[in-house]
């Protein structure tokens, strides 16, 4: 594939949220981009916990070949998004429990923790409203939506979290952060 680097930190990341519980086994994506027009994401087979270079897939926007049916199902919204975000780095779509959940009773997170608020401060629910066609949908929309607003989080009611950011540390920890902060909203509300 080429980037050993690029790879090793993928594998670090996806082992890590999917111990937290951020992927499920055939659920969640994540990507880097490589050049302008290329990029790397899970195939649709791969489960998260064993990302190697061999379950990675290279993408290039300008050919589509055979390598995009192999490529995870999510291939599109992050094609849009390194389209549209040009500091988009890496890509990586979720369904952190606690923040889905928030997300379908709520239209926005404003974190009462010290580090929700400092680090992130108030995230908008996304609601996709018709799902029946939100998959079609989503690339579009999802790549829009960052174009419109200065953030890097994308909390979609019932569906996930899509991030980007130009670190992959920074754009786990922001994820964690966000599933912290829902967490102790949802314990706070039964005390």
């Amino acid at each position: 594939m080429t980037d050993k680097y690029l790879i090793e930190d993928i594998k670090h990341i996806s082992l890590s949220l999917f111990h937290k519980n951020f992927f499920s086994v055939y659920h969640g994506s994540i990507s880097a981009r490589m050049s302008q027009s290329e990029f790397i994401i899970n195939s649709k087979e791969t489960i998260l916990d064993e990302v190697t270079e061999n379950s990675l897939v290279k993408l290039d926007f300008q050919k589509r070949d055979y390598r995009w049916s192999l490529a995870n199902t999510d291939v599109h919204i992050h094609e849009y998004i390194y389209k549209s975000i040009h500091n988009a780095k890496y890509i990586c779509y979720t369904m952190p429990p606690y923040a889905t959940a928030y997300s379908l009773k709520h239209g926005k997170v404003s974190p009462a923790d010290f580090y929700g608020k400092q680090l992130l401060g108030e995230v908008v629910v996304y609601d996709p409203k018709n799902i029946k066609d939100w998959l079609e949908r989503a690339p579009y929309e999802i790549a829009q939506f960052f174009q419109k607003h200065e953030t890097h989080l994308l909390l979609i009611k019932g569906f996930g979290l899509v991030s980007y950011d130009r670190n992959i540390t920074e754009m786990a920890k922001k994820i964690s952060i966000l599933e912290n902060s829902c967490r102790l909203l949802a314990l706070s509300s039964n005390l």
